[in-house]
């Protein structure tokens, strides 16, 4: 049997970021994302909070390493891995050691990596409770269309909203592989790699508290408080020390059983709050 993306119900389990230097960026997310961070043997430094982990490798600045999603069942996992096998769509010889022995891995159109399979679960008790899930990863790329094409018709993610411009080209799209609004998404850039990736914190509340805990750390939010069209969700942004984007979202739109609505190209589509920070 088979299942496409959307089936099996995927989730981001981790993000691998390069750093000229891992160390102190390691630092900035124990200290200002609440995490906690072990050194291994391969000179990875895990960065891991309740139900979010980002792990940083010495390399270039802003580069995405590879991603990994998580579905629940080895089952699944095997059903979704026959679905892309029978799309031609090719397996990398590369082995994630942040999921479970089983895992496979893909390269998109943009030859960023993608892992799947099941989660390695935490033994870990973390001083800090917060509830603020690593929630979708962003990528940007020159061709918007491609990355639609592969991820939606290849491996199966649901297409939520598009962003169009006036000549009907594809400046954003969103994508999903449960029921959020979107855990992958696409801006059209003149540059190919990370936008940026978000985490969930769940309700309005708590982005007020994240404001004012970031001003007390003097860490100034770059973009927000607002809304996107697009999730229908309320963001605010900071950068990390190598200046990567960082998204806390909440009340991310569920989507059960709609068609993707298009949106036109403007400020008032990525903030309907007021000034936004467009792409292209």
């Amino acid at each position: 049997m088979k299942l496409n993306a959307l089936q099996a119900g995927f989730n981001l389990d981790h993000i691998v970021l390069e750093s000229p230097n891992p160390y102190n960026l390691a630092k900035f997310y124990k200290e200002i994302i609440m995490m906690e961070f072990v050194k291994k043997n391969n000179n990875e430094l895990i960065c891991e909070g309740k139900n979010r982990k980002i792990i940083l490798i010495k390399g270039k600045k802003n580069k995405l390493s590879y991603a990994g999603f998580s579905c629940r069942s080895k089952e699944s996992l095997n059903k979704f891995k026959n679905f892309i096998i029978s799309n031609n769509v090719n397996l990398k010889k590369f082995e994630n050691n942040h999921l479970k022995k089983g895992s496979f891995s893909i390269i998109d159109p943009d030859k960023n990596i993608l892992s799947f399979g099941i989660r390695k679960n935490s033994k870990k008790i973390f001083k800090n409770e917060l509830c603020m899930p690593l929630q979708h990863l962003t990528l940007s790329s020159k061709n918007v269309e491609k990355f639609q094409s592969f991820y939606c018709g290849l491996l199966g993610f649901k297409i939520t909203d598009n962003v169009v411009h006036e000549n009907g080209s594809l400046a954003t799209s969103f994508l999903t592989s449960n029921h959020e609004h979107h855990t992958i998404a696409c801006f059209k850039s003149d540059k190919i790699g990370i936008d940026h990736h978000s985490y969930e914190v769940g309700k309005w509340e708590n982005i007020k508290i994240l404001c004012d805990y970031f001003s007390k750390k003097n860490v100034k939010i770059i973009w927000g408080p607002g809304r996107h069209g697009p999730g229908n969700n309320l963001f605010i942004f900071i950068e990390d020390l190598d200046k990567n984007w960082i998204e806390f979202s909440a009340e991310l739109e569920i989507i059960h059983d709609r068609k993707y609505k298009k949106w036109p190209q403007s400020e008032n589509t990525l903030n309907l709050w007021g000034k936004a920070i467009l792409r292209s």
